[in-house]
């Protein structure tokens, strides 16, 4: 038989649980939609389907440590070499499989994304990245340049359709990367 102390006891323990569970994201029945966008690193030319520079790899090393603990739980990707190497390295690091996306399907792509919620890291081309943080509702500002590559937008998808942009840096600097 509880006596009035666990019964106060019970209750203090209880309220916070309360108040967690209501106002948390899993008690609105969708994960928040969190999404990294990054065009892929250096290359070591403009053909077709080129590798990454020795530049290139290392900037996609300084990714994944950058990026190591947002809890991302989805990586994708284009289907070309510069972008699967631009995100392998937080891939392997996460232990997640890297999913590909067609550039060519964006609209598609983003109803994808916003159906799942949760934390994602897209890696894409200095034309798609700003187009897709458009289609998210995010502000892309100036277009990404031949030679920029260090620019990292974190969109914060709200459920009341807002969605909040951050636009940072990372790595060494690019040599012509244009500054909003």
């Amino acid at each position: 038989m509880f006596n009035l102390y666990s019964r106060r006891r019970s209750i203090q323990l209880f309220l916070p649980l309360l108040f967690i569970c209501n106002f948390s994201s899993a008690a609105f029945c969708e994960d928040p939609l969190v999404v990294f966008l990054v065009r892929h690193a250096e290359k070591v030319d403009n053909s077709q389907n080129p590798p990454l520079s020795a530049v290139g790899k290392a900037r996609a090393k300084t990714l994944a440590s950058v990026l190591q603990d947002a809890k991302i739980k989805t990586i994708h990707s284009t289907d070309y070499l510069r972008t699967k190497k631009t995100a392998a390295p937080i891939a392997d690091k996460l232990g997640l499989k890297t999913q590909l996306y067609d550039a060519d399907e964006l609209p598609d792509f983003v109803q994808n994304l916003k159906g799942q919620g949760g934390r994602h890291l897209v890696v894409g081309h200095s034309n798609t990245t700003p187009k897709l943080v458009e289609l998210l509702g995010g502000e892309p500002g100036a277009n990404i340049n031949d030679k920029e590559y260090d620019r990292l937008y974190i969109l914060n998808l709200r459920k009341n359709g807002d969605t909040n942009t951050i636009l940072i840096r990372f790595g060494e600097p690019s040599e012509t990367a244009t500054r909003n």
